[in-house]
Parts: structure tokens; C-alpha cells; sequence
């Protein structure tokens, strides 16, 4: 999984745009407190206040109300975990019929014990699970290490490349950690400072300027909180930020982390399968619900959001941890999608490196021959990934087309400049289309909802609508559906954005087809109108 590009703290305090990060004011129980200008909007459509959703809510009610969709489409969600009880889910999540709940036994003989909604494959048959793990670059620092005198020549050149980048972020990492927990030793002096001067912790920024300070010790402290409100800071957003950099040295960036102990298998064996629970929630299952209630959130209830697709179903797939997911995970939850019914797979995740890269293109093979459709996020580093791979990517080792996945890029809610998300990774060749990605209301753990940015939201976004487009098409092939998908974008190719860049000093302004290969995006209303073409033909 990528990383998050939470704010960045130094002593002189500035900040980034963060990539998939939950609200600065954290979850909340229900939508009311989000901005309602963003609730449901990925649904909505231009001809409704210039908004670049994806066009559903036209679709339904001008094209399928007399209509009844004529197949329920199973949507595997791999993911961190999904909150099977979130009150905006329920009565969506896929059953295994073969399977007795709870009698701890493999009733189908498919080789998982008590899969009921899914598989977790970052877990062992004890019932504990992985939360963090290292990120991919890590991993093969320590395992290309550990045999350096055998290397290969291509080995030693990803070793060395590896081991550089890991050097310099831990060396970043750890100084901005340093630095952090200096300004938080400043922030929690200067505010008793503040207490013992004002006797209270009710002080006010007006509170604060009215001071007239007899020493250089108060006139420094007087500088500070200022700046402090100003830039709107507490001690539990620098806490944040703090952990933040902490999960990076103790988990992503240490090569003394090995959380597969946990699971107990050889993550370079795909044969070695007997490993994981049925526990698809998790200990982090924040990533996972969102992505699943854009897809398929009840629509009409009168509580929270409306995912994009009716009829459907969720399977949940957990291989996504904090940090990078492993090649085999992903291999195998793609092959159980297939093999147990899913006609599309979302895959809400990505990461630089791909060492058992075979193990995935196999699998993304499989779906292929077995009519699955695949959608996968672009990711959040605003690079351009034609030249950068984010794994997977859309073609084999051969050099020949995945003719069933497809790319998408995050895009924000109006036609203007601003429309790629500043985040969103582009390319010609490997990103397809964009879709809703930018201030994105969906749920969260424990029947709360939130806000969110990133390409892991446009991905289900698409995904939603070619289940809803199948689900009233069953007869489409998944290549047909993806050329759908694909044709009948809402096409932006000529209007001038500016082009994503982690960089802020090299923006600049590029046209919307230099980001992807359709230069549009995703329209569920047109995309029934071709489906339905298609099928007359």
C-alpha cells in the first residue's frame, strides 16, 4: 500500500496535501457535521450544479426506473478488512452457501475454514493478525541482504537501489521525528506558560496579543502560541503527526520488523496456502469500509451515503496491512474472487516494487480467462507511472495487455484547473480514466462516516458503476465492458489542469488527455447507453 503524505512538520511548521487521509477532524457518527456539499457528489452529474460525479443519480432516474437489473454482481473488495457490521452495509455482503458459520471446518473443501464473507490472509489460524508491516523496499533490503554474496547482477543493482532510498528516508524520517518532538515539547511548555499567566486553559488568541511581555521568555512564548493559532494547531493533531513518523521507524522503515512471523507461511511459496483466518474485519478495517461503501452503501435509507450499485454484493479480501501488501496475498485473493463467484475485483492498493511480480500476473491472468473484471487505483504520489511503475500495472512480463484491468486516476468535483486531484498519479499508457477521488464522504468503522481523498475512492468509483452497467447487462464479456467503461467517458482531453506533482515548485499545466488514456471520466449514464447499443448490435 502506498504511503500517506500526512502533513509534514519541521520547526517552521508547513504542510502538504495528504493523499488518503481521514479528516483533520476525525471521524464522525453520522454526515450531518461533513460538508454537505460533498456528501454523494461522486453520484451526481454536470447537468446538476456543474458537479463531475459519475453521473449515477441521472442514470437512475432517467434510464432504469422502469427497469429491474437482472443479475446480483459479487464485487470483491481486497483491502485492509471491511466492518461487516456498518449499519450503511448490511444485507450486502456475500455469503458462502457451502459453508456451515462457525463449525471450523473447510465444508466446501476450497481450502479455507469458515470463509463466510471472505478470506484474511494477514492473519494465522490462532486468530491473531498483522496491523503494520514493512514497506515492500524494506522487506528486500533485508532478504537481498541477508544472502548479498549469491547475488545476481539485477539483484545487486534493486539491492543497492533499495538500500540507498531506504537510507535516505529513514535518515529524513528520523529527523523530522526529532524535530516534531521538539515542537511538541515547545507547544505543551508554552501553553502551561500560558495557564499559569491567564490561571485557566480557556485562553483565546486575543488573550494571547493582549499580552505585554517583561521577559525575553515571555515574548517568545507569546510569539509561539500565536503562531500556534494561526495555524490552527492542537496537541492532538501534533500527536497524530507524530505517530505518524513513529509507524514509519518502527514498522515501514526497519528491517528488524518482520511481521510475517505472525502468519507463519513462506510468502515467496505460492503453493504454501494453508495460512489466514476468517476474521475479514481486522484490526484496521478504516481503508477497506470506505472503499466498499462507495461501491455498494444502501442506497435510499435514509442514513449516511448512496453507493453507486444496487445489486451487488461484497467479498471481503484482507491482505492490505499498514505498510506494503505481499505479491502471494494478492495472487491468492485474486484467485479466490474468481474462483468463488466475483465478476469484478477491486484492488484499492499499490507499491514501487513487485519482487514475486509473477505471482500477480498469473492471477490477473486467471481473472482475465475467467471473464473477471479488474479495477485498481493509480495511486497518490502524483508521479507519472508510465515512467514510474505502480504495481500492478496493466501488462504482463511478456509485454502483452491485461485485456480485463483497468487504471484509474482520482479527479475533483468541478471542471476547472484543479481537476485531477493534486495527489493522483497519471500516465497515457497506464492510467485509463479518472474518476471521483477528491473530498469523498464514506463510511467508516463503527457506523461512522468520513471524509477522504485519494485514488483508493475513484477506483471503487468505477468499480461501482461496472457493476451497476453488468447487473442490468449480465450478457456483456468483461473485455466488452471495459471498452463500455472505457468509450464513454465524459471527455475533458482539451481542457488545461494542473498536472499532479508531490513537487509544488514544478506545477504546471498540462491538457486532461496528457493523464490518461480516455482524457474523460467515468459516466455511468453514457456507459448504459452503449451497454444497451452493445446489445443490440
Amino acid at each position: 500500500m502506498r504511503r500517506i503524505n500526512l502533513p509534514l512538520l519541521t520547526l517552521s511548521l508547513f504542510f502538504v496535501c495528504p493523499s488518503f487521509a481521514h479528516s483533520d477532524n476525525g471521524p464522525v457518527t453520522t454526515v450531518d457535521s461533513l460538508n454537505t456539499e460533498w456528501l454523494n457528489w461522486f453520484n451526481r452529474d454536470p447537468l446538476d450544479g456543474k458537479i463531475q460525479g459519475a453521473s449515477v443519480y441521472r442514470a437512475y432516474s432517467e434510464l432504469l426506473t422502469d427497469k429491474k437489473p437482472k443479475k446480483k454482481i459479487v464485487v470483491a473488495i481486497i483491502d485492509s478488512g471491511v466492518d461487516t457490521a456498518h449499519q450503511d452495509l448490511q444485507g450486502k455482503f456475500w455469503t458462502n452457501q457451502d459453508e456451515i458459520p462457525g463449525n471450523g471446518k473447510d465444508d466446501d473443501n476450497n481450502g479455507y475454514i469458515d470463509d463466510i464473507h471472505g478470506w484474511n490472509y494477514l492473519g494465522n489460524t490462532n486468530g491473531e493478525n498483522i496491523n503494520e508491516e514493512n514497506l515492500e523496499y524494506t522487506r528486500l533490503v533485508r532478504e537481498l541482504g541477508a544472502r548479498f554474496d549469491d547475488l545476481e547482477a539485477q539483484e545487486m543493482k534493486v539491492y543497492q537501489e533499495c538500500k540507498d532510498r531506504l537510507e535516505k528516508e529513514l535518515k529524513e524520517y528520523e529527523e523530522m521525528h526529532k524535530n516534531i518532538t521538539s515542537f511538541k515539547t515547545n507547544f505543551e511548555n508554552t501553553d502551561e506558560i500560558m495557564r499559569n499567566y491567564f490561571g485557566n486553559d480557556r485562553y483565546t488568541k486575543r488573550d494571547v496579543e493582549s499580552i505585554s511581555p517583561g521577559t525575553s521568555n515571555m515574548a517568545r512564548a507569546k510569539a509561539f502560541r500565536l503562531y500556534c493559532f494561526e495555524k490552527n494547531l492542537t496537541l492532538t493533531e501534533l500527536d497524530d503527526v507524530l505517530d505518524h513518523y513513529s509507524v514509519y521507524l518502527d514498522y515501514y522503515l526497519n528491517v528488524d520488523w518482520n511481521a510475517r512471523k505472525v502468519v507463519g507461511d513462506d510468502p515467496n511459496d505460492l503453493e504454501d496456502r494453508k495460512y489466514g483466518n476468517n476474521d475479514v474485519t481486522g484490526p484496521r478495517s478504516d481503508h477497506g469500509t470506505s472503499v466498499a461503501g462507495v461501491v455498494a452503501a444502501v442506497r435510499n435509507n435514509g442514513v449516511g451515503i448512496d453507493g453507486i450499485a444496487e445489486s451487488v454484493e461484497i467479498m471481503v479480501l484482507r491482505t492490505v496491512p499498514k505498510g506494503d501488501e505481499y505479491d502471494k496475498d494478492v495472487a491468492l485473493a485474486i484467485r479466490y474472487a474468481v474462483d468463488n463467484g466475483a465478476q469484478v475485483i477491486n484492488m484499492s492498493f499499490g507499491k514501487d516494487y513487485s519482487p514475486n511480480r509473477s505471482f500477480v500476473d498469473e492471477a490477473i491472468r486467471y481473472a482475465e480467462e475467467n471473464n473477471v473484471l479488474l479495477v485498481h487505483a493509480a495511486g497518490n504520489n502524483g508521479e507519472n507511472i508510465d515512467k514510474n511503475n505502480h504495481y500492478p500495472v496493466n501488462h504482463y512480463l511478456d509485454g502483452s495487455p491485461a485485456k480485463t484491468l483497468i487504471t484509474v486516476g482520482a479527479s475533483s468535483s468541478k471542471a476547472k484547473k484543479n481537476l485531477p486531484g493534486s495527489f493522483s498519479n497519471y500516465g497515457t499508457e497506464q492510467v485509463d480514466l479518472f474518476a471521483p477521488g477528491v473530498n469523498i464522504v464514506s463510511l467508516a468503522p463503527n457506523n461512522r462516516y468520513d471524509v477522504s481523498d485519494g485514488t483508493s475512492l475513484a477506483s471503487p468509483v468505477v468499480a461501482g458503476v461496472a457493476a451497476l452497467v453488468w447487473s442490468y447487462y449480465p450478457d456483456l464479456t468483461a473485455v466488452q465492458l471495459k471498452e463500455i467503461l472505457l468509450r464513454s467517458v465524459r471527455s475533458e482531453s482539451k481542457r488545461k489542469v494542473i498536472c499532479p506533482t508531490e513537487e509544488s515548485d514544478k506545477k504546471s499545466k498540462v491538457r486532461f488527455a496528457e493523464l490518461s488514456r480516455t482524457g474523460g471520466l467515468v459516466d455511468a449514464y453514457q456507459a448504459l447507453i452503449m451497454a444497451e447499443e452493445y446489445m443490440a448490435q
